[in-house]
């Protein structure tokens, strides 16, 4: 055994001693590389090297019948920040099927609870069943305690469901809500991945919006600063975003008293006006009796179906 320590020794100092010579060569003749010995991108800026690859692999999996994976583009906004007395959520109202609007005035802004109001970006259909289903847990939950429900509890319920779904349920909220312990404003995304934070957005218009929260945003907010700052984020998804559209609906949390609701609070896209000082050409108005009738026939109803006497009940 003390042969075999000796000659581990022996081998541990030989590597050291190589190691410490390596490191001095190089140092002694250092070896500039230069970056496009690196790689063959740039430092800098945008690259496309990899657009031929993927236009290739593209269509190798359209001959096979299928297709590479798309971002999924939700087509909201939605914003929450927290000031001095609570909470303040806002949303766009537009809604969207594809590329087409399919509602002009959707509401946005889901109930869960008397202290607490959620957001949801994504399919609307997943956004309305998650937060009502949340909202029904959440009631039976102050039934049983006899208490308010906490922030934090509502929460994990969501974060829960979702995450049991693993993204398929395609719910991305922002959920503000005030309780004993103070506001609270939380972002849940769709895979159940959560975040605290003074300020946030979600949705296709978020980055927009948060450039306005990012530049106007301070600690300690009144609540008439918080609607003014939320509107404008609002504006800018309104403004900068397809998906996003048509008017502003804005929600108020307050630490103590009823929760406000201010649905339509702004229509920057109101076209009452400029309709009303709209002359339609005549050409498009069309009088009545234009169009020719030339054949005019009633048959009754009678004529054409067949009644017959339903069954009666089984006798036993």
């Amino acid at each position: 055994r003390g042969f075999g320590s000796k000659r581990t020794n022996s081998w541990s100092q030989e590597k050291a001693k190589h190691i410490r010579s390596k490191i001095m060569s190089e140092l002694a003749h250092p070896t500039v590389v230069t970056p496009r010995e690196v790689g063959s991108r740039p430092r800098g800026g945008f690259s496309f090297d990899l657009f031929n690859r993927d236009a290739a692999l593209g269509k190798q999996m359209a001959s096979n019948g299928s297709h590479l994976p798309a971002a999924t583009k939700t087509g909201t906004t939605i914003v929450g920040i927290v000031f001095k007395g609570g909470v303040c959520l806002g949303a766009d109202t537009r809604a969207t099927g594809g590329s087409e609007v399919a509602d002009k005035n959707c509401e946005k802004i889901h109930y869960l609870a008397d202290n607490i109001y959620c957001c949801g970006a994504g399919t609307a259909a997943d956004t309305e069943k998650t937060t009502e289903m949340i909202a029904s847990q959440l009631e039976l939950h102050r039934l049983n305690t006899g208490m308010q429900p906490r922030v934090v509890t509502a929460v994990t319920l969501l974060k829960r469901m979702l995450f049991k779904y693993q993204g398929h349920v395609s719910a991305a909220l922002v959920l503000g809500g005030c309780d004993l312990n103070g506001p609270h404003l939380y972002h849940i995304y769709p895979h159940g991945s959560t975040g605290k934070l003074p300020y946030v957005t979600m949705g296709s218009g978020s980055l927009a919006a948060m450039s306005v929260f990012e530049a106007g945003w301070k600690e300690d907010m009144e609540e008439a600063e918080a609607i003014e700052l939320v509107k404008d984020a609002i504006h800018a998804g309104i403004f900068n975003d397809l998906g996003s559209g048509s008017n502003v609906d804005i929600t108020i949390v307050p630490l103590k008293g009823p929760t406000k609701i201010m649905r339509g609070y702004d229509t920057p896209n109101e076209q009452a006006d400029l309709r009303g000082n709209y002359t339609r050409p005549k050409a498009l108005n069309v009088q009545p009796g234009a169009t020719a009738v030339l054949e005019t026939k009633f048959t009754p109803l009678s004529e054409l179906v067949t009644v017959e006497e339903s069954p009666g009940p089984m006798e036993l």
